[in-house]
């Protein structure tokens, strides 16, 4: 059973005797690649092509979007290379990106290069012929659209919905309770408690009793029924519950102040803390900078020294190439002066010292000692002999 996406080639067509374009992979007996009229067909390793080509060997080999073949207005084959990254190449020459090649039937068509000296993978033939002939060859054509998934949507998470714990949610058939409102206290600076400003509850202490010594009638004054000695205690236990009174809030500042005291204490402790470990935090950093400083003249000290060993070595190779220079000087005059024949000019070939001191080749001294002896004869009149004649 074929996967969804895929149309035989074979099957697509209505005649059997019907001619039909076709590459023919070169070597094998599958694969081959029907060419649709009318159609652009294009190959690469994608899954967006006509037909899909993998390499088992080399998988970059194929690019996505590699080549694409149309027919023109005359109905004639072309091929197109789309910026691959190894190239289309018709008849053993590669083809220039983004121009249509006319193709005839019999072409080459080859698809990248060969890797290790192993014949290319994709290699195919334009031919044409019946598609009964060719059908049981033909490669199923991959289909050119894909399926795009579409991603999810989360209902419900916007800003305005109202997002609700699992154990909150009321659905049917459940007993969830619902949600309690969510109540924040407002917020208070912290601060030292202050005693209120109005007047202070009546001190607690022993009541006294104003019961008169006898029943009071409609009309009677409180001072007729109280008695001088009860009016004495009366007034003296007000006097003290008075200052009791006034002695109270003084006492509930001081209890205040007292830990206000304490925490300004112990902010300066920890002020003079922060300064203590500031300053030895400073005081490293500085020991850090003054190491830093030492390395950094140790390093320009030793780069002085190698730019002076530097400066030494090119003067000593300037001068080992100066005496180079004069050693071949002296060695060339020598070889020009001493071992240079008068007579031919050049350097000694055999050379022959005279009893005279003086150098010459083996060959040039005897030539010239023949001609000297022809010449002599020459000028007293005797004949010259034949083996003179021969030199001269």
């Amino acid at each position: 059973m074929e996967d969804e996406g895929k149309v035989s080639a074979y099957s697509a067509a209505e005649d059997a005797d019907e001619e039909i374009w076709c590459l023919k992979r070169v070597g094998k007996t599958s694969d081959w690649l029907r060419l649709f009229e009318d159609t652009e067909v294009t190959l690469g390793r994608a899954f967006n092509v006509t037909y899909q080509l993998l390499s088992p060997s080399c998988p970059l080999m194929i690019s996505r979007q590699h080549c694409l073949f149309k027919q023109n207005e005359d109905g004639q084959w072309t091929v197109t290379d789309k910026k691959s990254l190894n190239g289309v190449w018709v008849n053993g020459e590669r083809i220039a990106a983004e121009r249509a090649w006319p193709l005839s039937a019999g072409d080459s068509v080859r698809l990248g290069v060969p890797v290790e000296g192993v014949r290319v993978e994709f290699e195919y033939e334009l031919v044409r012929d019946t598609s009964q002939a060719v059908g049981p060859f033909l490669l199923p054509a991959t289909a050119a659209a894909r399926v795009k998934k579409t991603k999810r949507k989360l209902e419900g998470a916007g800003p305005d919905s109202e997002s609700r714990a699992k154990l909150y949610r009321c659905e049917e058939g459940s007993e969830g309770r619902p949600c309690p409102p969510a109540q924040t206290p407002p917020r208070e600076a912290p601060g030292p408690s202050v005693p209120p400003t109005g007047p202070s509850p009546p001190p607690t202490g022993p009541r006294l009793s104003l019961s008169p010594a006898h029943p009071r009638h409609h009309g009677d004054s409180d001072s007729s029924s109280l008695s001088p000695a009860r009016l004495c205690h009366h007034s003296d236990s007000r006097q003290a519950l008075g200052g009791h009174a006034q002695q109270n809030p003084v006492g509930q500042q001081e209890r205040l102040e007292e830990p206000l005291q304490s925490e300004e204490v112990d902010k300066s402790q920890e002020e003079e803390q922060l300064k203590k470990q500031l300053e030895e935090a400073l005081q490293e950093q500085r020991k850090v900078m003054e190491e830093l400083k030492c390395s950094r003249q140790g390093f320009e000290e030793i780069l002085q020294a190698k730019d002076k060993e530097l400066e030494v070595t090119k003067e000593e190779k300037e001068q080992a190439r100066a005496q180079k220079n004069e050693v071949v000087i002296q060695m060339t005059d020598v070889l020009e002066n001493e071992l240079q024949c008068i007579i031919c000019s050049e350097l000694f070939m055999e050379a022959v010292t005279l009893s005279c001191a003086h150098s010459f080749c083996l060959h040039c001294i005897g030539a010239w000692r023949k001609r000297s002896k022809a010449l002599s004869h020459l000028q007293t009149g005797y004949p010259v002999p034949d083996a003179l004649a021969g030199a001269g």
